[in-house]
């Protein structure tokens, strides 16, 4: 079979890297691709926000089945044109993924079906957010309407941050027109936990939790970024607690869409704070994240293709994925300057040096290859993955292939997967 896949950053790369294990892929082809994605896919041509121009490619490669990493294409109505042609695709609809395309739909979502979130307030105007801002105290929680690729949450620590933060998003200075209607959210106190299921929109498959972190520098501090590392360990969450974010959150989410004529078909990204009062939503994600899917694609013992396509088919309830034991790393190494404006075209070198370390890959996210050699492209330039029999091995081993790599301002966090070694030891 052949597999079209859409998209050109690390988590694609990791999709990528693992379709191509499958006995029954015949070949990868990738738009737009990158440098790391084109080892394990042919690149091809064209605009993944152009629906029809997708839906064509994939008649003419006669694939067999179609991936979509970003959400972007998919809040364009890349699966409504494939599903009108009879094309396999694996994504909701746009009017599904309207669950991460306007997070006013999701928060009035969660409201009307019940599903446990922060209080929130929306805000269309300079003025009414200046009313509002107040009423959840400080610090509270700054998010654009629409996508704007990680960037579009801004947790104000005070008044005067919160004015002028409200102020640039609200006249497009900040996020463009992303920003332009505004969700004024109450903060919730706790740890963030990614939860993702599979969803063919009658069955879901839960996949182990894994855990982001979105601020730049070690301890959660700094700005938010699209995510500088994540991690996969079983014990993130308990059975029990599983068990309730299926039942209060996951389930209702889906029976809900359902319900609303939008039945979510696809992959299903459930942020959560974890507070004091039980888990809370803080965003839905209608994709893979990023770059929770590398150390994820790399826990997956056993074949990605027959989910992908049970997602499709509506089998998703004979799926019977393998997990790898242990736990799986991932650290992003970016470029001097992110999550601001960032430095381009810097020659990267030890990529075949940490690869060489027992079980790591280096999933590629903003690199280009020239002459033979890899440059830096992107913010997050590369992804560095590693498994370990614990998450201490695994963080251990992820690290010791992080020191192998170099290019000019690169930085990283160090502390990935701290928290999950913190709870251990208090867990005993």
């Amino acid at each position: 079979m052949k597999i079209l896949l859409l998209g050109g950053g690390g988590r694609e790369h990791a999709l990528a890297w693992k379709l191509r294990q499958s006995a029954r892929v015949e070949g990868v082809y990738a738009v737009p691709g990158n440098a790391g994605i084109a080892q394990e896919a042919q690149i091809e041509q064209g605009d993944i926000l152009n629906p029809a121009q997708m839906a064509d490619l994939a008649q003419r490669l006669q694939a067999g089945l179609t991936m979509v990493g970003p959400e972007a294409p998919l809040v364009a109505g890349v699966v409504d044109e494939f599903e009108a042609r009879g094309l396999p695709i694996v994504g909701p609809t746009c009017a599904a993924a309207l669950l991460e395309g306007s997070k006013i739909f999701a928060k009035e979502f969660m409201r009307r079906h019940g599903i446990p979130t922060a209080d929130f307030v929306v805000c269309h105007g300079t003025g009414e957010a200046r009313i509002n801002l107040g009423c959840f105290g400080f610090p509270v929680v700054l998010k654009a309407d629409g996508l704007a690729a990680g960037k579009g949450v801004v947790v104000a620590q005070n008044a005067s941050e919160a004015e002028a933060t409200t102020s640039a998003m609200l006249t497009g200075q900040l996020v463009g027109e992303a920003g332009r209607r505004l969700v004024l959210e109450r903060f919730l106190q706790g740890e963030e936990v990614t939860f993702t299921v599979l969803s063919d929109g009658r069955n879901l498959l839960a996949l182990p939790p894994t855990q982001d972190h979105k601020a730049v520098f070690d301890g959660d501090r700094g700005p938010n970024t699209g995510g500088m590392g994540a991690y996969c360990d079983d014990d993130i969450l308990s059975p029990q607690l599983t068990r309730r974010i299926i039942e209060n959150i996951v389930r209702p989410t889906l029976e809900g869409m359902a319900a609303e004529g939008a039945p979510f078909r696809g992959v299903l990204y459930v942020g959560l704070m974890m507070t004091a009062a039980g888990p809370r939503v803080l965003e839905y994600n209608v994709r893979f994240g990023d770059p929770e899917t590398q150390p994820l694609m790399m826990r997956l013992a056993s074949d990605l293709l027959p989910l992908l396509e049970a997602v499709t088919t509506g089998t998703l309830d004979r799926a019977r994925p393998e997990w790898a034991p242990g736990a799986t790393v991932c650290v992003a190494a970016a470029s001097g300057g992110y999550p601001g404006e960032y430095q381009r075209d810097k020659p990267i070198t030890g990529i075949e040096d940490a690869e060489a370390l027992a079980g790591v890959k280096v999933f590629h996210a903003g690199t280009r290859l020239r002459d033979g050699q890899y440059f830096t492209a992107g913010g997050r330039v590369l992804g560095i993955t590693a498994p370990g029999a614990s998450l201490r091995d695994a963080i251990a081993r992820a690290y010791a292939a992080v020191e192998k790599i170099g290019f000019e301002g690169v930085h990283c966090r160090r502390d990935i997967g701290r928290k999950g070694l913190n709870r251990q030891v208090a867990g005993g």
